[in-house]
Order: structure tokens, then sequence, then C-alpha cells
């Protein structure tokens, strides 16, 4: 089965657009992706991926114009008889290695930390689920010494409403998002900073199509 998708976002007066074509192999899942200066100024190589994925265990991606390769390898290991999703991100062109990883508490309570390697990058989030309704998610930045917040809150099926707050540059955002797993998903966002004088609100709309072959 060849599984394609398309997205488009609206960024004030700038546009872009992220096509991607994937197909099996096996336990292997291949994957082209193109951006819209792919094919801009005729058939290039900019903004070009590829990518072999086996799901839950790795992603080996080559960005093709960068000559850059992206490693993505996922494990699961129990602790206290909880199960502790770990991902490990690495990326050769600039030397810079992610450590992410995601203790789930309960089916409500779940704690995350994400790592930069070699810097005091790092960001602790705990989250709350209230059943399939709500989510409370505070996250504490260890190299800002700032915390961010989000809340969201699913409405008429698919629907979610999500706010946030980011403490160190009072920056406030709304989004609204539609979700369909035969379709894709749609996405509008406005924010606005709180700290800037003249607040004016920045708005942001996204949309993805999924078509299966």
């Amino acid at each position: 089965m060849m599984k394609a998708s398309v997205k488009g976002k609206y960024d004030g007066d700038k546009s872009t657009g992220v096509g991607s074509l994937a197909f099996n192999a096996g336990d292997l899942k291949l994957r082209a992706t193109m951006t819209d200066a792919t094919f801009v100024a005729g058939p290039t190589l900019n903004g070009l991926s590829l990518a072999v994925e086996k799901p839950g265990f790795f992603i080996v991606e080559y960005n093709v114009p960068k000559k850059d390769v992206r490693f993505q390898f996922m494990n699961t290991v129990r602790v206290a008889e909880k199960p502790l999703n770990l991902t490990y991100i690495h990326s050769r062109a600039d030397n810079r290695t992610i450590v992410d990883g995601s203790l789930l508490i309960d089916p409500a309570n779940k704690l995350s930390v994400n790592h930069m390697v070699g810097t005091n990058n790092c960001k602790l989030k705990y989250t709350y689920a209230h059943g399939k309704i709500a989510t409370f998610e505070p996250c504490y930045d260890f190299a800002k010494n700032a915390w961010d917040f989000a809340v969201s809150r699913r409405v008429y099926g698919d629907d979610v409403l999500k706010a946030t707050y980011q403490t160190s540059s009072k920056l406030l955002g709304m989004e609204w998002s539609r979700t369909s797993k035969s379709t894709g998903s749609f996405k509008v966002c406005a924010s606005v900073n709180l700290a800037e004088e003249v607040k004016t609100p920045k708005l942001t709309a996204e949309t993805t199509w999924n078509l299966e072959m």
C-alpha cells in the first residue's frame, strides 16, 4: 500500500507546502518528502529528503541538498512495571544529539523529559489527561528557568481547542484543530506577545490531506 500526504501552511503573507510519499517494504517503510522548493524553479533536489523507517524501532533520514543524515532510534523499557519510551536522535551535520523519554505512570498521568546532550537545554513536562476530554500540561524549561503551560479540550467530536502560554516570552496562543483518520487535518492558530506595546495577533492556518493508493 502506498500513502501520500500534502501539507499546506499559510503564515501571514507567506505560504508553504510539503508533500510526502510512503510505501511499505516488508517490515520497513520507505518515504520521500518534498517541499515547495523542490518544484518552484522546476524539478530540483532542494527540499528533498529520503527516509527508511521501521515503526517503533528506528528512522534513518537523508537530506539530499544538505547531504545530512539524521538517525532516530526508539525503544521501550519497563520501570517499576511502567512503560518508559526512549528516543535517541542524532543529526550528523550539526553534531546535535537529543534524548527524549516519557514515563506513562497511568492512563491519566505522564512524565516527559527532553534533553539536548552537551547543553543545558532540558525540558521537563507533566501531562494530566482528564478522560478523553481535557489535557493539562505544565512544562519547565531549565535553559530559560521558566514555565510553559498548555490546556486543551475536545469539543464537537474531532475538534480540539488548545491554549498555550510561555512565561519567558509572555506569548499567549490559541489553537483550533480538527483531525480525520481518513482525510487529514486542519489547524488554525492565533498568538499574541503580551510583552509588546502594540499587541498584534499573528494568525496561521495549516491543512493536511491524506490519500491511500
